[in-house]
């Protein structure tokens, strides 16, 4: 008996890529600009105290020059927020021109208000409908904060938090759901809440005389399925720009995974317009780690491009040598080290790829793939490396200074590609 191939098509269809962003009003946060078809924009948050002007500082410096274009501070105190203007000012005399956001909770209406140095030096202003006040006075609170925000042109985030969810709205829609003929879920239950919440204090803040271009929506839980859920609805039901983070994503791997794959889906469906990773740090560990977990994500989606890429074999029996492994370690940290030197000296840079590859199976192949890229030799090949740049073979690398070879020819291929913009912009 013989088989047919059944052919369900004559041509492979293309990739459909992402969908149309969703958001169609632009946000202004400083010098960056949120939505309305901006590039997605990374954010990050510190974790020192704000009152530590030079500790804050630094943190701020750092997390910018790993690529945060929006860092986020917390101004809960007196303290912190008389120590805000005196950071702009320091970063701002360092070269560093990042927006700054302030996060505010409970008293952020009383700081604002008691201290004007601050609420200028700040690029947007985070309130959490759910906190910013309580009873009757909630809305008056929230009110002083936004007609701040309105009279000085800054942004508003107005983020919607599960742990912190409106109480009153919660409860109210908790004993609708059950007079209903049919009651949903209580999880359904606090999702709407969640979303009425984002979308019912933007209202008001518009109603204040908050621009709609001057609010930023966001609406943050820890459960991957619960915030995709959330964003979906609060992107059917309007067209703010949005803020897309899990909240509490955790430590390690465990964050980083989680957080991909929650924002990951939304960010294919035309949803969110700025990133943040939020993730836990070991003890005294860096910071800069939730910036660069978010830029991979958006390059390896094809959203953006911040840093060159390289491919890297994963290794198997063929390659029990670890000098592609500690080749494609030293060519990765190199690159890294390298960015902010090329970027200023070789506009397009960071769309390079290059490879590093283990073995005969894959590697010429991978390599022929890559604008630049080496094959290594494996367990029982020949000791020699072909190099390909372009899709052609046009050296074999052998011996001691091999590492160091290729990256001579790394930087040579930087230099005739990209250095055309350096050449003119000398001339």
């Amino acid at each position: 008996m013989t088989f047919a191939p059944t052919i369900v098509s004559d041509r492979i269809p293309e990739a459909s890529g992402p969908r149309p962003r969703h958001s169609t009003v632009g946000v202004a946060v400083g010098n960056v600009m949120v939505g309305g078809g901006a590039p997605i924009v990374v954010q990050s948050m510190t974790n020192t105290d704000t009152a530590d002007i030079d500790g804050t500082v630094a943190q701020i410096a750092a997390l910018a020059r790993a690529g945060s274009e929006l860092v986020r501070i917390t101004v809960d105190r007196g303290e912190a927020a008389r120590a805000v203007p005196h950071i702009r000012d320091k970063l701002r005399s360092r070269g560093v021109t990042v927006p700054i956001v302030g996060d505010f909770h409970f008293i952020g209406h009383k700081l604002l208000a008691d201290h004007p140095a601050c609420a200028e030096a700040l690029d947007k202003y985070r309130i959490n409908p759910g906190n910013v006040g309580f009873k009757e006075k909630k809305d008056r609170q929230f009110g002083m904060i936004v007609e701040e925000a309105a009279r000085r042109g800054k942004a508003v985030r107005i983020g919607a938090n599960w742990g912190s969810l409106d109480q009153e709205l919660l409860t109210a829609l908790m004993d609708e759901n059950a007079r209903a003929p049919r009651p949903l879920p209580a999880r359904a239950v606090t999702q709407e809440a969640m979303v009425r919440s984002a979308l019912l204090s933007a209202e008001r803040a518009e109603e204040i005389g908050l621009a709609r271009n001057r609010i930023i929506l966001s609406a943050k839980v820890s459960a991957i399925q619960d915030l995709i859920a959330v964003y979906r609805e609060l992107a059917r039901r309007s067209d703010y720009a949005l803020h897309l983070g899990l909240t509490e994503a955790g430590m390690g791997s465990k964050g980083i995974v989680s957080s991909s794959a929650a924002l990951g889906i939304l960010l294919q469906e035309g949803i969110g317009d700025t990133i943040r990773y939020s993730l836990t740090p070991e003890p005294g560990g860096d910071r800069t780690v939730e910036v660069k977990a978010a830029q991979e994500l958006l390059q390896t989606m094809g959203f953006r491009t911040f840093v060159p890429l390289v491919a890297a074999c994963p290794g198997c029996g063929r390659t029990t040598s670890t000098v592609f492994q500690e080749l494609a370690r030293d060519i990765q940290t190199w690159i890294t080290d390298s960015m902010p030197d090329w970027k200023a000296r070789y506009p397009g840079v960071e769309t390079l790829n290059v490879a590093v590859m283990g073995c005969i199976v894959n590697g010429p192949g991978e390599s022929k793939h890559a604008d630049i890229g080496i094959s290594l030799p494996g367990t029982g090949e020949m000791p020699s490396a072909p190099v390909f740049v372009d899709g052609e073979k046009v050296a074999t690398l052998r011996g001691p200074t091999l590492a160091a070879d290729f990256k001579t020819m790394v930087c040579e291929y930087i230099e005739r590609r990209f250095g055309a913009g350096e050449r003119r912009a000398a001339e």
